[in-house]
């Protein structure tokens, strides 16, 4: 199977938001920010990978808009969860620039998926 950049580091990330909710539950005790952040950063690979079987174009544009979505609000449970002090600076920073790398991934192919319909 072809894998393309997108599918991989948003599956690294998800392997990465799983061992994040691991610890942020079995070390801090959090279950509910923590919850949030596990949907959402699975998602965003899920959502790829759906998106690169899809049946047409559309279905591929919808997908991947909701990607971007998923690794938006992910980004939001990160800041909040840093700010809450429930993950370090150090923690943060770590993933903080992998967030931001699949949002600008997502944001290229959706701008141009999203024009190319116009």
């Amino acid at each position: 199977m072809n894998e393309n950049v997108i599918e991989i580091k948003s599956f690294d990330y998800a392997v990465r938001i799983v061992n994040l909710y691991r610890y942020l539950t079995e070390e801090k005790k959090e279950f509910v920010l923590s919850k949030q952040l596990l949907k959402s950063g699975t998602s965003v690979g899920a959502n790829v990978a759906e998106a690169q079987r899809g049946q047409t174009k559309p279905d591929f544009n919808a997908k991947m808009n909701i990607a971007l979505k998923e690794a938006n609000e992910t980004y939001y449970w990160l800041r909040l969860l840093h700010k809450t002090e429930y993950i370090t600076d150090r923690e943060f920073l770590s993933i903080k620039e992998d967030s931001k790398e699949i949002i600008a991934i997502l944001t290229s192919i959706c701008k141009k998926t999203n024009s190319e319909r116009l």
